[in-house]
């Protein structure tokens, strides 16, 4: 790169010193600028003698002409001449300069374009591998699904089951259920409301892989229990309005003795209620069956 600038600067000099040779072409003097000017047309040569003596005979004076020579330019001096050479020798090196910085610069922007393109790439690896890792550790993880089951003790009974369908045992933590009459499931409040507090099972529940426990149960002869009313009985058995139960539950993943990963599972069902027949399935919507 390097040469390449200074052909170049090699190409430029000799522009640049043609001024200067002209001017020193021009201090040296011609031999025609010391030479003295032809006699004009109007002087008398030494011929003319009797003419010029006629013409003073008749009381006119002689016209004689001179010619001036041109004045002789003055010498380019030694040390004018060493200070052009070093301005000239200065505008190459800053030329060369200016020319090496700029490749240095355009090197350096290559540079740091590879440097940004292998961080994000090393970005991009790592969120992958966090991204690979979360997936891993949710499919550890334990996962409590609950469902409504006829209870096979007694007949119209039924029951809200909870199974573990993880990979890893979870501890039941908290647990908080809810029991509502309304028309429809669209009725229901937009997000699960409770009336009592969340409280631990009275039996601390651990759930290993593929294991399942009762959480909430309900049969046939509660439902008088529930109802408020006479009339509001007759509505539930005559389907103008649902018996809806819903709840949540707080679990953690078992991990290590001093580290737990706290997940909630939540589950709504619908009592349905015949005049000699009962049964019971899953209902609600997603805020009501919310799983993290």
């Amino acid at each position: 790169m390097i040469l390449k600038h200074l052909a170049a600067a090699a190409i430029v000099l000799p522009l640049v010193l043609l001024p200067a040779v002209g001017a020193a072409q021009a201090a040296n003097p011609t031999s025609s600028a010391h030479r003295a000017a032809p006699p004009a047309s109007g002087a008398d040569s030494p011929g003319d003698s009797s003419s010029a003596g006629q013409g003073g005979s008749d009381g006119q004076q002689p016209h004689i002409s001179i010619a001036t020579p041109a004045p002789a330019p003055s010498p380019w001096p030694l040390q004018e001449r060493i200070s052009w050479v070093a301005n000239l020798v200065l505008m190459v090196i800053a030329y060369v300069g200016i020319m090496f910085a700029v490749s240095m610069l355009r090197k350096i922007e290559r540079q740091s374009r590879y440097s940004e393109t292998a961080a994000q790439a090393a970005a991009d690896s790592a969120k992958a591998i966090l991204l690979l890792a979360q997936a891993q550790a949710r499919s550890e993880r334990p996962w409590l699904v609950c469902s409504a089951e006829p209870a096979p003790v007694a007949p119209d009974t039924f029951q809200v089951v909870v199974t573990n369908r993880g990979r890893s045992p979870g501890s039941i933590i908290t647990l908080v259920d809810e029991i509502v009459i309304a028309p429809e499931e669209s009725n229901l409040p937009p997000k699960p409301v409770y009336r009592e507090e969340r409280q631990p099972p009275r039996v601390p529940i651990i759930l290993l892989p593929g294991e399942s426990a009762t959480i909430k149960s309900f049969s046939r002869s509660e439902i008088n229990s529930v109802c408020e009313s006479p009339e509001q009985l007759r509505q539930v058995e005559n389907w103008e309005a649902k018996i809806f139960l819903y709840g949540n539950i707080v679990y953690a993943e078992l991990l290590s003795a001093d580290q737990e990963i706290v997940h909630e599972t939540g589950w709504c069902s619908w009592y349905i209620h015949g005049r000699q027949k009962s049964g019971m399935v899953m209902a609600g919507s997603h805020e009501y069956n919310k799983h993290t």
